[in-house]
């Protein structure tokens, strides 16, 4: 079979697969709860079977994959549990943030943050839902650069990956690009008038966005969940 993955990159066959299968895990390619197999994935990307199986264990890490021995491997279903204790963490972590950017802060990385706002604002008007996806998360990983404390994303970004297929989702129910946008505004020219109670109260509304995305989703589609 043709090879389909684009391996001109320096980067091993294992994470060219790996790479694929996440982007179709979490853009919801591959819905919660199919079935996948090692062979019909190694047949598919046109690769041996090894590296699909390195692929998988690290899927599987990230909690997006359950892999039963002598069993069928399944996209992982959501986890109402698992999700209300990553977003817990990751609040508390990116409030904290917050607080110490509003401290530090200055015209220089409100400038920085300001061309983000800008490139989002672009993807949005373009219709290009994924890459507005990918800035929001460049967006949160800015500030934490920016604020002095980068190694706080490593953090945030393991929570985002754990709901990013509800963040994807999210951006196809009632516009909520167009909100997501509207609170990085909010939230940036709070940060640049260092007013840490409104910069603290905003991140707070912005990262409880998923709530009812979330409600609605585990009402219609409960095949989704465990």
């Amino acid at each position: 079979m043709e090879n389909i993955l684009d391996l001109t990159a320096p980067r091993s066959t294992a994470e060219a697969v790996f790479d694929r299968l996440y982007e179709e895990i979490v853009n919801l390619d591959l819905l919660p709860g199919s079935r996948m197999s090692e062979a019909e994935v190694a047949r598919r990307l046109g690769v041996s079977r090894q590296p699909v199986r390195d692929a998988f264990k690290r899927l599987e890490n990230l909690d997006l994959l359950d892999i039963r021995p002598q069993r069928a491997t399944i996209i992982r279903r959501f986890s109402m549990p698992e999700i209300e204790n990553t977003r817990f963490v990751r609040l508390a972590v990116e409030m904290e943030v917050i607080a110490r950017a509003c401290e530090i802060w200055n015209d220089t990385r409100a400038k920085q943050l300001d061309a983000s706002l800008t490139e989002q604002k672009a993807a949005l008007d373009a219709g290009e839902t994924e890459r507005f996806h990918q800035l929001d998360y460049s967006f949160h990983k800015l500030i934490c650069d920016l604020g002095g404390h980068p190694m706080a994303f490593e953090t945030i970004s393991l929570c985002k990956r754990k709901v990013d297929r509800l963040c994807v989702l999210s951006l196809t129910h009632d516009h909520g690009g167009a909100a997501v946008l509207k609170d990085h505004i909010a939230i940036a020219t709070a940060i640049a008038d260092r007013s840490t109670n409104d910069a603290l109260a905003l991140t707070r509304h912005h990262l409880s966005r998923l709530d009812d995305t979330i409600a609605e989703i585990h009402k219609t589609h409960s095949d989704y969940f465990q």
